[in-house]
């Protein structure tokens, strides 16, 4: 009996597939619990349209995405910070405070999402690695000045 499955189940199939599978294992196990539907031509349709919207919003989702990497590439964050002598800074400038010196400017990247390396350590202008999306980063200039 071929059948579409709904959720993924270990060992047959994931969410999505069709595959065959013996009858008395889906009329007593899979369809009751509602983890399969039975691969009608309607049910056919139904899935490759679902296919085709969701891949159409991760396709939209990517381009704001790869908008949103232009315009950080065209920031510079200014971020004050106490430094002692050879513009060493008393601390670290980490990607919180980064995300935070974002958010004042109506941009909302969260922490985990700034690749730094090694906390910044010096004044003067870094380049940051944002990761925004899978095969999707953006570069920003965080400027770190005396106070």
């Amino acid at each position: 009996m071929k059948v579409i499955f709904l959720q993924d189940v270990k060992g047959q199939g994931k969410k999505g597939e069709i595959k065959e599978v013996s009858e008395g294992y889906a009329r007593n196990f899979l369809l009751p619990k509602g983890v399969v539907q039975i691969a009608t031509e309607g049910a056919k349709k139904t899935l490759t349209q679902q296919v085709a919207s969701a891949q159409k919003k991760k396709d939209n989702e990517k381009n704001e995405f790869k908008a949103l990497a232009e315009r950080l590439s065209e920031m510079t964050v200014v971020i004050r910070a106490k430094a002692g002598e050879g513009g060493r800074l008393f601390g670290a400038i980490t990607s919180k405070q980064i995300a935070e010196a974002l958010e004042q400017q109506k941009v909302s990247i969260d922490k985990r999402k700034i690749e730094l390396d090694d906390p910044i350590r010096v004044l003067g202008v870094t380049k940051v690695t944002v990761k925004l999306y899978p095969d999707v980063k953006g570069t920003l200039n965080v400027q770190v000045v005396e106070e």
